[in-house]
């Protein structure tokens, strides 16, 4: 039976799974790797540890099904978005480290670009609603002012699923998915937009090609298949941005279909015609894997990573413990529904283009001297779903979205967080057997269409089983429909208190060295 091997290149790792002809998941493999984080602002991963998961889950995958590598038919990746590899002419990765998505190195640079160039023009023609230092023009930028050597010797510039491509296949290419997260994408006409790249002194032809995400690039080389165990000549489509394909994956390529991540970072995207965009809230957008379409969602970076941070501090005594989380749902579940006034805001890792200031802060508001131990963790639990509730209201105000709701992720195990989900969104919420492989499917649908097993994505949808469904309770959602306006309240209030906070140590940062340069002219 043919086979098919699926990567989900990720920022904690990458996942190989091994989808069988009817597209049913026959094994699994997974390779954590390290981000670097040498200064503020700067987030850098290693490619050379994406391709050493690639080889490692490879032969993990293949030896632990004992399947032949003659059995693969072809390959497909789902890569981490917002990445910059530069290659040089003779083929050569020229930084050992690269910045990533979150990676925000280029602030100056985004804003001397800005200086010529319109930001809500911009804005409005890419999509590209996070931080605009986050995305690679910006990154390049930064590298042309700071190292003009390798910026020099560069010939091409590579996503993180295109790079690895690259070194299956030799080829360089890139997808339209992924090419909507550069910075310089035009959603409109789905191309690379000249201008911006000559306001950036970044040359045209810096980027590869944009063929079809479902589009067969090339074969696994002999070097490849060497180092991976696979088979020389096996297919190679050119795969999709992890949004595209996570999208994909969830909820197909449908009108108005909707869900929530909850990982260490939550999102809530919905499919489109036509891109979500609001140059006050800005949702970010990809252009989705089928053709035609969009992906638009709002984020906050630490949702599941606020609950673990809330494990990790406040409940010490699970550390280690794998039941830690279910035991920390069965403690919220004994607190009532606004968790004794207690409301947590979870911008632990600060803002979002939908909150009031990127300087935001997490917080807890409404302590008291009775408040327990079980009320933060609901709180936490609640502040989460409500703040993703507001990127649900904002998505509805542009789009009609469907009724109900996919959650997948780590968060969808825990019933009690489901059911606040259904109480606080409103809507039927449910879970299905897919769950955290919705990336890993987008990228194997990805290659079943290119291998000629599937004439579109519409065959998704009857992959999809439903293990949990939550109804809203009717009586919850009234006090949570009360408690959400507070909720946004406070949420604002705390992007003030950022902002002022942020003024107060530049002030200090300024005062601390001129102390010094005076101290530094005394001396002389």
């Amino acid at each position: 039976m043919p086979n098919i091997i699926a990567y989900d290149l990720g920022t904690g790792g990458v996942k190989a799974s091994l989808y069988n002809e009817r597209m049913q998941t026959v094994a699994r493999s997974f390779v954590e790797y390290e981000t670097f984080y040498p200064q503020p602002n700067r987030h850098e991963q290693r490619p050379d540890d994406w391709w050493n998961g690639i080889r490692e889950t490879t032969r993990q995958l293949l030896e632990s099904s004992q399947t032949p590598a003659a059995a693969i038919a072809g390959i497909s990746l789902s890569g981490h978005s917002l990445v910059s590899v530069p290659i040089s002419r003779e083929g050569e990765a020229l930084q050992e480290y690269v910045p990533i998505w979150s990676d925000r190195r280029a602030e100056e640079e985004a804003k001397q670009f800005f200086q010529n160039i319109n930001e809500e023009e911009w804005y409005m023609r890419t999509g590209n609603g996070f931080p605009a230092a986050c995305y690679p023009l910006f990154k390049l930028m930064w590298l042309k002012k700071h190292e003009p050597g390798i910026f020099a010797r560069m010939n091409k510039v590579l996503g993180s699923k295109d790079y690895i491509n690259y070194r299956l296949t030799g080829q360089m290419a890139t997808d339209d998915s992924y090419a909507s997260g550069t910075g310089a994408y035009d959603l409109h006409s789905q191309c690379m937009m000249d201008e911006l790249l000559q306001a950036a002194g970044v040359a045209a032809d810096i980027f590869p090609n944009i063929v079809p995400s479902h589009r067969m690039i090339g074969q696994v080389t002999a070097e490849a298949a060497g180092w991976t165990g696979l088979q020389e000549g096996t297919p190679v489509a050119c795969g999709g941005v992890d949004n595209a394909c996570m999208a994909l994956g969830a909820i197909g390529a449908k009108q108005g279909r909707i869900y929530t991540s909850l990982g260490s970072s939550s999102w809530i995207p919905v499919n489109s015609s036509r891109p979500v965009l609001d140059v006050n809230t800005r949702p970010y957008v990809f252009a989705h894997i089928q053709e035609g379409m969009y992906t638009s969602a709002y984020s906050i970076f630490s949702g599941g990573s606020s609950l673990r941070w809330v494990r990790d501090t406040i409940c010490p005594d699970l550390m280690g413990r794998a039941d830690a989380y279910e035991q920390m749902s069965q403690w919220a579940a004994g607190v009532p529904v606004g968790a004794n006034g207690v409301i947590f805001n979870p911008s632990l890792a600060g803002g979002t283009s939908q909150d009031y200031s990127v300087h935001i802060r997490g917080s807890y508001v409404g302590l008291h001297l009775g408040t327990t131990r079980a009320d933060l963790i609901r709180a936490s639990m609640e502040g989460i779903a409500m703040n993703l509730r507001l990127s649900l209201d904002q998505l509805k105000r542009h789009t009609t979205v469907a009724d109900r709701i996919l959650i997948c992720g780590g968060g969808s195990r825990s019933r009690l967080w489901m059911q606040m989900f259904a109480d606080i969104f409103e809507m039927e919420i449910i879970k299905t057997n897919v769950d955290q492989d919705a990336a890993s499917l987008g990228a194997a649908a990805i290659a079943a269409r290119a291998l000629g097993w599937w004439q579109d994505y519409s065959p998704i949808e009857a992959l999809h089983t439903v293990e949990r469904t939550c109804i809203p309770d009717r009586l919850n959602s009234e006090q949570y429909r009360q408690l959400l306006p507070v909720f946004r309240h406070v949420n604002e209030m705390s992007a003030r208190l950022g902002d002022y906070m942020h003024q107060h140590r530049l002030s200090l940062q300024t005062n601390e060295q001129t102390a010094v340069d005076d101290s530094v002219r005394q001396h002389h």
